[in-house]
């Protein structure tokens, strides 16, 4: 049985859990620097992922695996500045954390110091369960990522959908419980069967955030340049479009060209 909203002037972990026992659907968008975390703060969205997607939609990278703690932290910076409501969560990338727990603590360290950021995001379920344990001793909130990993692209050879099989499946559900054991507050869900992303998040007490796995868990996330549709190149089924920027920009980008080549930019009102 659902409850009243609760008006939340800033979102913390424990607001999220919060959220999940009291049936308010979490909102969860990516942003990348301080102009766009500013507008996605501003609209009420309860948690920005400082994704490694950065690689893709910002560096125009084909995956995830090239962005470096380095660039994440400057990422996570420009978005922490903007924001005074949302929790902002940032992705571990690739090399930064799987080798060694000590390293896991570091990459996590250097990101809330030098960032500000609220809580880190890890790829994996019981083959990294030591580097979570170790990030999680340090007090540092993490967020789990199970499903599609895209840091593991290699391995899985495409970005279909995961968990279809019964074996995939129960680790897939005996990970998401590890996870929970171990303290993360929370769990990403990517491209898996919604019944079984539903079965997940009815069988964990912590949040769990789908994107691409149905309606039956706690919250949605999506990069927010395929939402706004700048990105038009990318159109999987989850993806809803909510405007298609890459339209409009061009359309308008084309009318400023336009109007400076037929000297109509600027006119008499628009000089000192």
């Amino acid at each position: 049985m659902s409850v009243a909203k609760k008006d939340y002037k800033r979102i913390t972990v424990k607001s999220l859990v919060e959220m999940k026992a009291n049936g308010e659907k979490i909102s969860m968008l990516t942003a990348y620097d301080y102009t766009m975390a500013k507008i996605v703060d501003t609209a009420g969205v309860d948690v920005i992922l400082v994704g490694d997607s950065a690689s893709n939609v910002m560096a125009g990278y084909e995956t995830t695996l090239p962005i470096t703690l380095d660039h994440m932290i400057y990422h996570a910076s420009s978005v922490v500045r903007a924001v005074q409501r949302a929790l902002v969560v940032v992705d571990l990338p690739f090399g930064s954390y799987q080798s060694d727990p000590k390293e896991a603590l570091r990459s996590s360290i250097r990101i809330m110091k030098e960032s500000g950021g609220h809580a880190v995001k890890l790829e994996g379920g019981s083959e990294i369960k030591d580097s979570i344990k170790k990030i999680l001793n340090a007090g540092i909130p993490v967020m789990g990522h199970l499903g599609l990993t895209p840091q593991s692209i290699y391995k899985f050879g495409s970005y279909t959908v995961r968990a279809k099989e019964d074996a995939e499946a129960e680790k897939l559900i005996e990970d998401a419980k590890l996870l929970e054991k171990l303290g993360c507050f929370s769990l990403v869900l990517e491209k898996i069967p919604a019944h079984l992303a539903e079965k997940v998040a009815q069988s964990i007490s912590i949040p769990v955030i789908g994107i691409g796995a149905g309606g039956g868990v706690d919250g949605q996330v999506l990069v927010i340049h395929d939402m706004l549709g700048m990105n038009n190149e990318f159109s999987p089924r989850f993806l809803r479009r909510y405007l298609n920027l890459y339209e409009q920009m061009t359309a308008a980008i084309g009318n400023y060209v336009a109007d400076v080549k037929s000297k109509d930019f600027p006119n008499a009102n628009e000089q000192y």
